[in-house]
């Protein structure tokens, strides 16, 4: 069934040059957290952009090579960090920090990677975001009171869009 049109919110430029360095990269990376949302029917704000990387090394790799491009400060980082689940990278301040992430709660990037949601975010930028099942999965495990809000509003859209 396809997506109803998305309503994102807007795409600061670091976060559009993040991305679209990752996708020249060719890494791994699923678009979680509030952008998610927005895709699946609940736009709302968010204080940040948060990319799930596969932590693997040929991805530990890629994402580096995206990051240094991007010119993002790694002092400290070292590839293999990339590769530990875990990892909470942030680069910038609220309203326009990015956290790369190596790990999400309640999912493995393998079993969400086929789940995922393509959508063309700007001029030749096709991102992949977490598939909507996966996003309710992972906003149950978090089981804070934001991703329980999300998941009821998530789970009314759902059943609004399977209606018609």
């Amino acid at each position: 069934m396809p997506l109803p049109t998305p309503t994102l919110p807007p795409l600061s430029p670091d976060f559009r040059d993040l991305l679209y360095e990752l996708s020249a990269a060719e890494a791994r990376f699923l678009i979680v957290g509030g952008y998610a949302v927005a895709l699946h029917g609940r736009p709302r704000a968010t204080k940040d952009l948060d990319v799930w990387v596969d932590a693997t090394k040929e991805n530990a790799q890629r994402v580096m090579r995206a990051l240094r491009a991007f010119g993002a400060p790694l002092q400290g980082l070292i590839e293999r960090d990339l590769e530990v689940p875990g990892l909470g990278l942030q680069i910038g301040v609220p309203p326009q920090r990015i956290d790369v992430l190596t790990h999400t709660s309640g999912l493995r990037f393998e079993e969400a990677w086929p789940n995922r949601v393509e959508i063309a975010i700007a001029p030749n930028l096709l991102c992949p975001f977490l598939g909507l099942a996966d996003l309710l999965r992972n906003k149950r495990a978090a089981g804070r009171p934001q991703d329980l809000a999300d998941v009821a509003a998530l789970e009314h859209v759902r059943e609004q869009t399977h209606e018609k």
